[in-house]
């Protein structure tokens, strides 16, 4: 210390104003992170979630809560700058123009869309099935594209282009949750990294620097030395399994690998039996529909074929994981690869239906924005439904039922609980575009979900039989978001530069395109600025500016 003194004696005072000030700043940043860190969503839950089951499930509960947060912020991009304009334009707030279509070149019934309306007396199920379809007095509201109309506004002498906005906002929500997700990445493959280590050095860490003596309550004390136990199990289990595969006989090895073999072949025919399933409900739909709207007609039957392929990717998106989970225990392998391959195989479900989905619209013209929304609501209703029906039912009959005692409580099943939430977010992504308030629906979405996880987790479930570590499930979870994002910017880029706008309801009815707007406003730009723009547009600077 006296040393210390010495040297800031020596110093002149600019930079001991300097040295203090950064001690100051410092002090100032980490006690704003402390206190942040008390007010974190969801903190002492999750905390809870970890001494109780371990850090891998946690890993689950804090995922849920970052696509919370994600989409909250989304949301806040999407309504500040696309749906609050149009809104305050509509009510007269500021002075406005309606997005006139080009006369050349466009049939003048493309020019007039007709929402489905109920006439006469409507029934309190009318308005349920609006509600669930997205359709009839939803049809005209902001949640949809369709109610974009203004093509500028302007407050005095400002002018706010909102067809440029709309789209910019979706760059920005896009290119958002890329970087966040890039940067969570980092941070998880720098944990495989530290878990990765010597398993020797692995344990003397946890048992010689482990602990957190700022612990002062009994509770928090508690709940770190069941994740320290629970870390300890972890380790024990993978060298248990290491000296496992080490002791195999050939005999054994070929046993292994000719029934992983008849495994994955089952698990082939099982996808594609859901991708011609879900091909063939879309395109049976589209075509029942459209039939019905030449002949003018409108039964509870046509009303059901419209559901029909949001049924079908339902049901296989809960069917066929569930068969993954049985047939994954017969491959012997590590709980981390068994969850990784799991989610692997559930991926080309949830996310691959997706795809199917849209190659199926794209050649029937059709509503993207309501089948994004169905889907969304389908998604919430089957997770809420096999919470209340199958889970809480099992669990009654495992406690109080002595003939059912025998198939126990299940374990929380990570992969498939992740799955479910990366194909809602990859939906919500897409859907965004076409209904801008979605990203609202899906914070309410996943906010409702965190709390049925964690019933469904403390009530109906018990602690995994194989622990699994947090470190690697944190970066594998979001390896797999990061894959239903590329899929997402598949369908929009198409969307955006290839498809034509609509000529009857949008922001972008007078181009042909939605990416028209952009070349549209950069002629407006002095011509050094063009050039400038046009030299970053170009294909030898952008292709590798990408690959970068």
């Amino acid at each position: 210390r006296d040393c210390q003194q010495a040297d800031i004696k020596d110093l002149s005072g600019w930079k001991q104003w300097q040295r203090t000030s950064g001690k100051s700043l410092k002090k100032v940043l980490n006690e704003a992170k402390e206190l942040s860190s008390y007010l974190e969503l969801w903190r002492h839950d999750i905390h809870s979630i970890e001494g109780k089951f371990g850090t891998g499930i946690q890993s689950y509960f804090s995922f849920l809560r970052f696509l919370v947060l994600l989409n909250f912020i989304i949301f806040i991009l999407m309504f500040s700058f696309v749906t609050l304009p149009s809104i305050i334009s509509k009510y007269g707030i500021f002075n406005s123009s309606i997005a006139k279509v080009p006369p050349k070149n466009t049939e003048p019934h493309c020019t007039v869309y007709k929402p489905s309306s109920n006439e006469g007396l409507v029934y309190f199920y009318t308005y349920l099935k609006d509600l669930l379809s997205g359709t009839g007095f939803l049809e005209v509201t902001s949640l949809f594209y369709g109610y974009y109309t203004i093509d500028a506004a302007w407050l005095s002498v400002l002018s706010y282009n909102l067809p440029l906005a709309y789209l910019l906002a979706t760059f920005a929500y896009l290119a958002l949750s890329l970087l966040w997700i890039i940067k969570r990445s980092v941070d998880g493959f720098k944990q495989n990294l530290v878990h990765g280590e010597d398993q020797f050095q692995s344990y003397c860490n946890k048992v010689f620097a482990g602990w957190d003596f700022c612990i002062t309550d009994l509770n928090a004390a508690q709940l770190k030395h069941r994740s320290l136990l629970y870390e300890l199990q972890t380790d024990l289990e993978e060298e248990r399994l290491k000296q496992k595969i080490a002791d195999r006989t050939m005999k054994e090895k070929l046993r292994i690998y000719t029934l992983r073999i008849a495994i994955n072949t089952i698990v082939i025919a099982v996808l594609s039996g859901c991708f011609y399933s879900i091909y063939r409900a879309t395109v049976f739909s589209q075509e029942n529909t459209n039939v019905s709207i030449r002949h003018d007609i409108k039964t509870d039957t046509i009303g059901a074929v419209q559901y029909l392929p949001s049924i079908v990717i339902t049901l296989a998106n809960f069917i066929a994981p569930q068969i993954f989970s049985f047939l994954i225990r017969f491959e012997d392998y590590s709980p981390a690869f068994e969850i990784r391959l799991t989610l692997m195989r559930c991926v080309f479900v949830r996310l691959a239906s997706i795809g199917v989905l849209l190659f199926s619209l794209w050649s029937h013209i059709s509503d993207f924005g309501q089948e994004m929304y169905k889907l969304t609501i389908f998604d919430f209703i089957i997770i809420l439904a096999v919470t209340l029906f199958l889970d809480f039912p099992r669990k009654l009959l495992v406690t109080h039922c002595s003939s059912v005692k025998w198939c126990g409580l299940p374990e929380f099943g990570i992969s498939h609980n992740v799955l479910e939430i990366v194909y809602g977010q990859t939906i919500c992504w897409i859907g965004t575009f076409f209904s801008p308030l979605l990203p609202a629906i899906a914070t309410v979405k996943y906010f409702i979900i965190f709390y049925i996880k964690k019933i469904s987790l403390m009530h109906t479930c018990k602690p995994a039989a194989r622990p699994l570590r947090a470190s690697s499930s944190n970066f594998f979870f979001l390896v797999v978001l990061l894959i239903g994002l590329v899929l997402a910017f598949i369908p929009l880029g198409i969307s955006i530069a290839h498809i034509s706008s609509s000529k009857a309801c949008g922001p972008f009815r007078s181009f042909n395109t939605s990416w028209a707007v952009v070349p549209d406003t950069v002629r407006g730009f002095p011509a050094g600025l063009q050039q400038v723009l046009h030299g970053i547009a170009s294909e030898a600077f952008a292709v590798p500016f990408f690959m970068v």
